[in-house]
């Protein structure tokens, strides 16, 4: 039996899950700062003003932040070397980190829920000038977050993620100003309560696939974007390849895929060239950048070798 490994550590970016590129950072730095200035204030004019919506889309804010900050924090840790203990890094703290923000979530929509059922037997007074007034710079906020993120949303993943949260913050927030018009023109205090339900709905369903991804990662599932079975039969394809096994492709992180498998290849292999132009194909048509592979020259040799 001959075996032989080939490995590939793509720290580029350019895999299926993309790192953020480094002149995003900035864009990271000023979203985060400016939305979380902005979830302290509209959550405490929401109190002040008696507007459970004007809460609920702090809540809202408050998750996209945290969303950013996910996103930022997985270009960072990929740039971060491996240890003696931690042989990968430390790139799959971003899988426990979004675990940890659907748990935030879910709690903060548990509270918001109670409050706002409150609301809907009882409706209280809510000035809405004020709804209208906040809710109106929540969306300047939002679109200029979103704004920043535009230009790189179609090569990377993590951008296009803040970028379709920033500007679903922004539509949130527009739905806000309009309860709040209404509120001012009829005097429905029912309106705020109802269009709290209707945020508290949104924040439930990114929460929803938030924890259903997470968890699926944690699980070391085969991520959504590749097809397991079109990589076995790529590799089967392979000149020389006679059989695959113990294929395995896992989510290293929220931006990196690897792989392990068995090439059954008993005419041997051409070396390093051959293993190389492997993983190479692999990173490019699948996104995989950490490949190992491990060549067998004795058929039925599974598993055992």
């Amino acid at each position: 039996m001959h075996g032989s490994h080939t490995h590939s550590h793509d720290h580029s970016g350019q895999t299926g899950h993309s790192h953020a590129p480094a002149d995003f950072g900035r864009a990271f730095l000023v979203g985060v700062v400016l939305n979380s200035g902005f979830v302290i204030v509209e959550a405490t004019f929401g109190f002040l003003s008696g507007s459970m919506a004007l809460v609920a889309d702090a809540g809202h804010n408050l998750s996209d932040v945290l969303a950013l900050l996910l996103a930022w924090g997985a270009s960072v840790a990929a740039k971060k070397p491996p240890t003696a203990r931690f042989t990968y890094g430390f790139k799959s703290s971003t899988i426990l980190a979004a675990l940890a923000n659907a748990g935030l979530l879910l709690v903060a929509i548990g509270a918001i829920l109670f409050e706002t059922v409150n609301r809907l037997t009882d409706p209280q007074p809510v000035a809405g000038m004020t709804v209208v007034v906040v809710a109106g710079i929540g969306i300047a906020i939002n679109a200029f977050t979103a704004w920043m993120f535009m230009h790189g949303r179609k090569d990377d993943l993590n951008i296009r993620g803040a970028y379709l949260h920033m500007a679903a913050d922004a539509l949130v927030s527009a739905g806000v100003v309009i309860a709040g018009l209404v509120i001012l023109a009829t005097g429905a205090a029912w309106v705020d309560p109802l269009t709290s339900l209707m945020i508290v709905a949104v924040i439930a369903w990114g929460t929803w696939g938030l924890a259903k991804d997470s968890v699926k990662m944690g699980l070391h599932a085969v991520p959504e974007n590749i097809d397991e079975s079109e990589v076995d039969n790529f590799l089967s394809d392979q000149t020389g390849v006679e059989a695959v096994h113990d294929l395995h492709i896992w989510p290293m992180s929220t931006t990196e895929t690897a792989l392990t498998a068995h090439l059954v290849m008993p005419g041997g292999h051409e070396g390093d060239a051959f293993l190389s132009g492997l993983s190479d194909e692999l990173k490019h048509r699948f996104g995989i950048g950490h490949a190992t592979i491990q060549i067998e020259q004795t058929p039925g040799c599974s598993g055992g070798c």
